[in-house]
């Protein structure tokens, strides 16, 4: 068993001093990034070269990352680009549906029609007292011109 050394007194003010060291700390910049990660910083650069105005291949672009020792086939940096379109294109479909659904009144979706003359019919339906259902004539209104 490991033996506990003897440690100071950690007093509440210690430990409010240790708590605020700790929030203000920022993340560490990391050296190493994914293939994924540095393609998709790179991806506005690589779409640019290999447009049809530039004419660059996949190909082409790999080997001008090879000489800043960036080792991707040109089939890996392909592959992830469509990858990193095909997300942002599910993320924008996502996204409106969304938005749609909060902006829509229900309300207006159920109401009917306004016809256009003055009068207008419209057919009721009453429950009857042992479940059955039976319509009733048609109600005619008539709107006086204001």
């Amino acid at each position: 068993m490991a033996e506990q050394q003897e440690s100071e007194v950690i007093t509440k003010s210690k430990i409010d001093k240790a708590i605020s060291l700790l929030k203000e700390q920022k993340p560490k910049e990391r050296e190493d990034v994914s293939d994924r990660e540095a393609v998709k910083k790179m991806r506005r650069y690589i779409e640019k070269l290999t447009s049809s105005k530039y004419g660059y291949t996949y190909d082409e672009v790999s080997e001008m990352l090879k000489g800043l020792g960036i080792n991707l086939t040109g089939s890996r940096i392909k592959y992830l680009i469509g990858e990193l379109k095909k997300n942002s294109r599910r993320r924008q479909r996502i996204e409106p549906s969304e938005d749609n659904s909060i902006s829509e009144s229900p309300v207006t979706e159920n109401q009917p029609a306004v016809k256009a003359n003055s009068e207008t019919s419209t057919e009721q339906t009453v429950k009857s007292g042992k479940g059955k259902t039976k319509k009733q004539q048609p109600v005619v209104q008539e709107h006086e011109d204001e």
